[in-house]
């Protein structure tokens, strides 16, 4: 059997999340469908991750393995022609057989978008708050995001997971450059997030709880003492998914 990579990137507004679920379409259902139609057989892929309902990708990587030999430019050109206009293949590549698309990589950036003054350009991929944000004020409560430590606080209530520990090595916000900002104003901010792995629904739940140092309703003591032992209850409220993207990933 031979291991194929995939490197793909999409915007997750008309899907709900990366997972295939019996509800509505999903980005892995789409991509597999894609792929089984052109190999004329049933083909099931394996992602990076998985990202929630609404919730975008600059870059998610995928595997599948098959017996065949393929050409791989080929085979990235022919799928192009039949996804979505909303997803999009830059790459398929071969791989060692033990190399896993989830389990193998490394580390994961995340970026969250929001900006404080109203933006018409900007409602799809950015989050509108139009009261006053602190951001140095967030920044020291990001920093102390940093390192390994146990971010259950974060996690969504339910989730299916065997631990709730991940290395942080990135969290900060900085002003979006205004060459690359739809906003004239210069008042769009990004939150830059990079960890080994990521709890489900954490990073939305981590911006939510940034966003109440922010408004200074909530101390930076009182976000230590969340971080260091409280419940999701006690942090911040969930940001809305369309603000975040899946910017990178590491092998």
């Amino acid at each position: 059997m031979q291991r194929y990579f995939i490197t793909l990137s999409y915007d997750g507004t008309a899907y709900h999340g990366w997972q295939i679920q019996p509800n509505g379409i999903s980005i892995q259902e789409v991509l597999e469908q894609a792929l089984s139609t052109l190999m004329r057989k049933k083909i099931a892929i394996t992602g990076a991750g998985r990202t929630d309902a609404g919730v975008h990708s600059r870059m998610m990587v995928a595997h599948f393995d098959t017996e065949s030999l393929l050409d791989c430019e080929q085979l990235t050109y022919k799928i192009n022609r039949l996804l979505p206009r909303d997803v999009s293949v830059s790459q398929i590549e071969t791989v060692d057989s033990e190399l896993h698309a989830r389990f193998s990589a490394t580390s994961r950036t995340y970026h969250y978008y929001i900006h404080t003054s109203k933006q018409p350009f900007l409602r799809q991929y950015s989050c509108e708050i139009r009261y006053p944000l602190d951001f140095d004020k967030m920044n020291e409560a990001a920093a102390y995001l940093i390192g390994k430590k146990d971010f259950k606080c974060f996690c969504k209530t339910g989730a299916d997971v065997k631990t709730t520990i991940c290395d942080l090595t990135e969290a900060r916000w900085i002003p979006c450059k205004q060459e690359l900002s739809l906003s004239k104003s210069g008042n769009s901010w990004c939150f830059v997030i990079s960890a080994n792995r990521f709890l489900r629904n954490m990073v939305r739940a981590v911006v939510g709880t940034l966003v109440e140092v922010g408004r200074h309703r909530m101390s930076i003591e009182e976000f230590k003492k969340i971080v260091d032992g409280g419940t999701r209850s006690d942090a911040g409220e969930s940001m809305p998914g369309n603000a975040l993207f899946l910017w990178d990933i590491k092998y």
